[in-house]
């Protein structure tokens, strides 16, 4: 399969998912009441008459990851439907906050929702979003062992995120985070739900602890990876295409992990970053992003980025084969699940 036949496969298995969750997911709006429900219908894309422009949708990659852990392990994607429900709202609602803690004014090539409706409107819809999630799991018609043992890892995986961005923002405070730690930061705010989606997805598909263990170990992996290249095009994306300003990471001082391996290196052009990065913003934003993308570029932050992204790539995809086509399993639900995993790695947003 070439790299195009890959791209194809894997926007297509997006667009599935998507069209798989939406009339559940819209099915639950309601029960946010109207200012919430609005605010959570503009952050996920749905909304019209608000300022928008381009596509601002998200990719639904969570979604396909809970709908194909299912398949894979032989089970009903339907059966999945409030796992990758529950996580898609919990993706979306750690946008919010994100984006309020961040005070990121842009998100999917439109103004963030805290900036239409408010910070406070935003974070109460957030709130209201993940009381929704848990709902979403104890329907009345679904298996109770199954729902509590679902709302217990999403539970787990809501407190790790919140740990991660809790670390996210307090790194932008300091001058000088370790890698580790920065890693550590990563895999509770972005890689946690990369593994409960595909956790959620094999207990939904009712697979054996052992291979939801494995599944879980997989979405952690591709999670690792999907953070590392966010970063990566963090500071050298095309905000045409993210839907983010250039260098919008970099002007906030965002300890990112190119940044922090950059700074790590010793080199000299680790100590002109670390020197600049201690400055507040100047004047000339696109200017000053160029230099300091170029420091962290000549300091061996954005190579070691890549590396890191490409190895947790190759432990997902090691994963996977670990776990093999199994019984009763959709036809070319790996093959799926492999495209997924090449275009999370060459994404250009």
């Amino acid at each position: 399969m070439t790299s195009t036949d890959s791209d194809g496969r894997a926007h297509d298995v997006l667009a599935w998912a998507a069209a798989t969750c939406d009339p559940e997911i819209r099915s639950w709006m309601s029960a946010l009441g109207p200012l919430s429900g609005k605010i959570a219908a503009y952050q996920l894309g749905w909304s019209e008459g608000l300022p928008s422009r381009g596509h601002h949708r998200g990719k639904s990659v969570r979604t396909a990851l809970a709908l194909l852990s299912a398949r894979a392990v032989g089970g009903e994607v339907a059966a999945a439907i409030p796992a990758a429900t529950a996580v898609e709202m919990v993706h979306n609602l750690s946008l919010l906050y994100d984006d309020v803690l961040d005070g990121d004014t842009v998100r999917r090539h439109r103004a963030a929702a805290w900036q239409v409706f408010g910070p406070a409107s935003a974070t109460r819809a957030a709130d209201a979003l993940l009381m929704l999630a848990f709902e979403t799991l104890s329907a009345p018609e679904g298996d109770v062992r199954i729902a509590q043992e679902a709302s217990a890892a999403l539970l787990d995986t809501s407190i790790q995120l919140a740990v991660g961005e809790s670390l996210d923002v307090l790194f932008e405070r300091r001058d000088r985070v370790e890698v580790e730690e920065c890693l550590e930061m990563i895999s509770g705010k972005t890689a946690s739900l990369f593994s409960c989606a595909c956790r959620l997805g094999a207990l939904y598909g009712e697979a054996n602890e052992a291979d939801i263990d494995r599944f879980a170990a997989f979405g952690h992996d591709l999670g690792m990876a999907f953070q590392l290249v966010d970063d990566l095009l963090g500071i050298w994306g095309d905000s045409g295409v993210t839907g983010k300003p250039v260098f919008a990471d970099l002007r906030a001082r965002k300890m990112s992990t190119p940044v922090v391996a950059a700074l790590a290196s010793g080199t000299t052009a680790a100590k002109e970053l670390a020197r600049r990065y201690a400055r507040p913003p100047g004047t000339d934003p696109d200017r000053e992003g160029a230099l300091l993308a170029e420091l962290v570029e000549e300091a061996g932050g954005r190579r070691w980025a890549r590396r890191c992204a490409a190895e947790h790539a190759e432990a997902a995809e090691g994963w996977l084969r670990e776990l093999g086509e199994r019984p009763g399993a959709g036809p070319g639900t790996l093959a799926d699940l492999r495209a997924v995993c090449a275009l999370i790695v060459t994404r250009s947003h």
